[in-house]
């Protein structure tokens, strides 16, 4: 009992109060040094921080949060899945999880949506998130690239902390990027494509997007080509860049492909729309072709079923939103740090084992 008694003494003295007195300073100051706060002497907080590390002290941060009653508003931009694509309810799904387990804590989250084929409606609502200058933190998708550095640059200049998922763009002030290690990706799908390569050894490079994300794709493809580098693996890289998405326009595109080179062994595609690739063969019915792509969206699935996709490379991105929402949630309401850049792990889905794979 005496032991009891003594450490419930011992936590007591162990607080704010017991930190202050050792310091010689006023409780106000301890509490500024944990919150973080300024009005603190570069001495005084460095003598404070060594009697909390001495004390093995832990603020209990959420009652701090939860006290101060202040309401956190996040603003969310993404793509809205499309017909053309259900990739993008996936990271919705893990923002929507963060929220209802914030939602509690004083944190307010509003979403906005674009589609990934019309540039206005990224612009359009970047506009709603400006006019309603409200926001303390936004996750965004920075699919337009010159759109999205224009948008970091409102982000910057109004001190509104931001966080990118699943792809990345070169600009500076970003709070973390979320999402997959480009490069790492890009040379295990080239790993993946030689399990194909048998005769001709030929490699159809395709990236097919209304929006190219230069730096996205160039690390990529440069993965990708070091893979065969570092390797000597004899091959030969035809590069097709489809810019209209639209499934005649796919069609189109790869027949003339095929047109020039009919004994294409392999096929690597770039991004989701793996399937639109997986249409064509299908239609075709180029049945021994090696194809490789991305994400684990419900119609990759299909093909990789069917056997018409051979492997997807996948990075978790229900994970990404999650991750995304409460990087924003631990920095400003919990003053916690943050990792700048958290790379997704790369998941290889087959025909074999997707059933099982969450």
């Amino acid at each position: 009992m005496g032991y009891t008694l003594g450490m419930k003494k011992y936590q007591k003295l162990s607080g704010v109060k017991e930190i202050a007195r050792l310091a010689d300073v006023s409780i106000g100051t301890v509490d500024r040094v944990i919150h973080n706060r300024t009005g603190v002497s570069a001495k005084t907080k460095s003598k404070i921080e060594n009697i909390i590390k001495q004390l093995n002290y832990q603020p209990n941060i959420l009652a701090s949060r939860l006290a101060s009653g202040k309401v956190y508003r996040l603003a969310v931009l993404i793509p809205r899945g499309s017909e053309r694509t259900d990739f993008w309810d996936t990271p919705l799904k893990g923002i929507k999880r963060a929220e209802e387990e914030i939602r509690q804590y004083g944190i307010s989250v509003a979403t906005f949506f674009f589609d990934l084929n019309d540039k206005s409606t990224f612009i359009a609502s970047t506009e709603k998130i400006r006019q309603q200058k409200r926001f303390d933190g936004v996750l965004m998708a920075p699919s337009f690239v010159k759109e999205s550095i224009s948008f970091t640059r409102y982000c910057q200049e109004h001190s509104i902390p931001f966080v990118f998922i699943d792809s990345n763009i070169e600009v500076n002030g970003s709070l973390s990027y979320i999402g997959p290690p480009l490069f790492q990706s890009g040379f295990l799908g080239a790993r993946l494509c030689t399990f194909g390569m048998k005769n001709t050894k030929k490699i159809l490079f395709i990236t097919i997007s209304k929006e190219k994300n230069r730096y996205n794709y160039s690390k990529i493809e440069e993965g990708f080509k070091n893979y065969f580098f570092e390797n000597d693996v004899d091959h030969q890289l035809i590069k097709l860049t489809i810019t209209d998405t639209e499934k005649k326009s796919v069609f189109r595109n790869l027949e003339k492909a095929f047109v020039k080179h009919p004994d294409i062994e392999v096929i690597f595609v770039t991004n989701s729309r793996v399937f639109s690739v997986a249409q064509f063969l299908e239609s075709k019915k180029h049945k021994k072709i090696h194809l490789v792509g991305y994400d684990f969206s419900k119609e990759n699935q299909n093909y990789l079923k069917n056997g018409l996709i051979d492997f997807l490379i996948c990075h978790k991105p229900e994970e990404q939103g999650y991750r995304g929402l409460m990087s924003l949630y631990h920095h400003l309401a919990l003053n916690l740090p943050v990792d700048q850049v958290y790379f997704m792990p790369i998941d290889i889905v087959t025909k074999e084992n997707q059933d099982f794979y969450r």
